[in-house]
């Protein structure tokens, strides 16, 4: 079976990571060889570099330094897991990939979504997603759920224009390659939105065995 790079956007409090997981969890039952990884981290020296991103007392940090060290992890991650489980035929399911580093560094942070973008393709040499499955959530529907986290990283602290900066340039990139964008509506029940992302991951495979 050939292998499959999935990822799964959406700005803070859309609820990746449960959906995510749930999506590789239900495609291991149905037999699949599936994985669950995530950026920032996945494998050790990434997840080292995500604890320097996320963590709250680095308030300091240089917004290109954050971008450089996304890209350093996105790297590391992609080369010691993410292609290898390709060419064994895993599906991959992934927690963000370069698309959150385009809005976040190169839209919020006002560094430019081309300047992050070139910066990202010398680490991830054109090794973009299959597919993307994108959780659209309202903003001031994603504040809240961020709210009622126990504990908050660096970039949930964020002020709300930074979020509503966010928003906006998570729109600019559902243009930009919209040829890839899966668009589903996060405001749904849990249940519901687990099963909308299962038929695109369904469709994906099914489509390329045809």
């Amino acid at each position: 079976m050939k292998g499959y790079f999935i990822t799964f956007e959406g700005p803070d409090g859309s609820g990746k990571t449960t959906i995510s997981t749930l999506v590789q969890k239900r495609l291991a039952e149905m037999g699949y060889d599936a994985i669950y990884t995530r950026e920032p981290g996945g494998i050790d020296i990434a997840e080292q570099i995500r604890d320097v991103i996320l963590n709250p007392k680095n308030i300091n940090m240089d917004a290109k330094t954050e971008a450089l060290l996304y890209a350093a992890s996105r790297r590391q991650h992609l080369v010691e897991k993410v292609l290898p489980a390709i060419q064994e035929g895993k599906i991959v399911i992934c927690d963000r990939f370069v698309d959150s580093s385009l809005v976040y560094q190169g839209y919020a942070r006002h560094l430019g979504i081309e300047d992050v973008y070139n910066i990202n393709m010398f680490a991830i040499e054109g090794h973009f997603p299959d597919a993307t499955i994108f959780l659209n959530l309202d903003y001031d529907e994603g504040l809240k759920r961020i709210e009622t986290r126990t504990f908050k990283d660096r970039l949930d602290l964020e002020t709300n224009t930074f979020h509503s900066e966010v928003a906006k340039g998570y729109q600019i990139v559902l243009q930009k390659y919209k040829h890839r964008m899966n668009v589903i509506d996060a405001s749904k029940p849990i249940d519901e939105v687990v099963e909308e992302a299962l038929a695109i991951v369904m469709e994906i495979i099914n489509h390329a065995a045809e």
